[in-house]
């Protein structure tokens, strides 16, 4: 018994903004930046805001139907909904936004949902643990989403941060299949490195003690983040008797170009094989890779047949990949 994905779809809020109208926002709080210094840095060029009155779990909800839609699904034939999101609907995520999206979608008491926390390591966390419960035989289809509203958790008098990120969704449906699908999954968590990428506040007594923005060391990041990357790709190809040159697409968290470049080197990859989208929606943390993904099935790239695999890492530290044949 295999999991496979049959159908995806991807969602981004209507208000884009680049990187010009950006810092031209920042230059009236007198803080500088240019195009110049974000592209060089990042590869971003723009990035998408969530309506003030938009949560992640209207913006997986549109995700969701495009994916249903594909897969030529109803939401009533779906069993377990897995939303991956560290900008859950509600503090906590208490009540899961898996439940809000469950409910959104007209899902009712059909289904079991929660939510997964890895930050951008997000929704390969959750399609691992998608794909262990279809070929347990606990679920049969599967929808799972990352989803985020990054915008509502940045300092936007930090521009090291507040450049890097914004706001969208992608969500996949698994189903149980005889042919081969999800080929390997793994995961990985070092807690040592929780300090270098977190939201340093806590709820207590109605409010939040400490700071309720993003906090990120750059540098720290992207060390760990191009040795990691490199080692669990490793390991999935291992795992699944395959090498790297079999690779179709390779689909990073689209964080940070430079350290999606260093990947595919040391994969010996060429650049024509990795899928980049951080240029038009910068880091959109769970979101990330399951939009990349909806973007190159879309356009075509992506095919029936196609080995192509999935890695991100995230706050905590997480990282993981997934290797499947599409």
């Amino acid at each position: 018994m295999y999991s496979k994905i049959i159908g995806t779809g991807s969602y981004l809020p209507a208000q884009r903004v680049t990187n010009e109208e950006l810092a031209a926002q920042l230059a009236a709080k007198g803080i500088e930046t240019s195009d110049e210094w974000i592209v060089s840095r990042s590869g971003i060029s723009a990035r998408h805001y969530a309506a003030p009155d938009q949560m992640s779990s209207d913006l997986a909800v549109e995700a969701a139907k495009k994916a249903l839609e594909m897969a030529g699904m109803q939401p009533g034939e779906i069993d377990l909904v897995i939303v991956a999101s560290s900008t859950p609907d509600f503090h906590g995520s208490f009540p899961s936004t898996a439940c809000i999206v469950q409910r959104k979608l007209g899902m009712h008491n059909n289904s079991a949902a929660f939510d997964v926390q890895a930050v951008c390591s997000g929704f390969v966390y959750a399609v691992a643990t998608a794909d262990a419960f279809i070929k347990a035989g606990v679920h049969k289809n599967v929808l799972v989403i990352g989803a985020e509203v990054f915008s509502r958790i940045l300092n936007f008098e930090d521009r090291t941060t507040c450049v890097l990120f914004g706001d969208g969704a992608g969500a996949i449906v698994m189903s149980a299949s005889t042919e081969p699908g999800v080929l390997s999954t793994k995961m990985h968590a070092d807690g040592r490195y929780a300090d270098i990428l977190s939201i340093p506040g806590s709820l207590a007594g109605g409010a939040i003690a400490g700071s309720a923005f993003l906090y990120m060391d750059g540098q720290a990041v992207f060390k760990l983040a191009v040795t990691v990357l490199e080692q669990v790709a490793n390991e999935v190809l291992a795992d699944a008797g395959m090498t790297a040159s079999q690779i179709d697409w390779l689909i990073p968290h689209q964080a940070n170009i430079r350290i999606m470049k260093s990947t595919a080197r040391k994969l010996d990859l060429p650049i024509e094989k990795m899928v980049v989208t951080v240029d038009q929606h910068g880091n959109t943390s769970a979101a990330s890779v399951p939009l990349a993904l909806d973007r190159a099935v879309r356009d075509g790239r992506v095919k029936a047949g196609d080995n192509v695999m999935l890695e991100a890492v995230g706050g905590g530290f997480t990282w993981g990949a997934v290797l499947f044949k599409m």
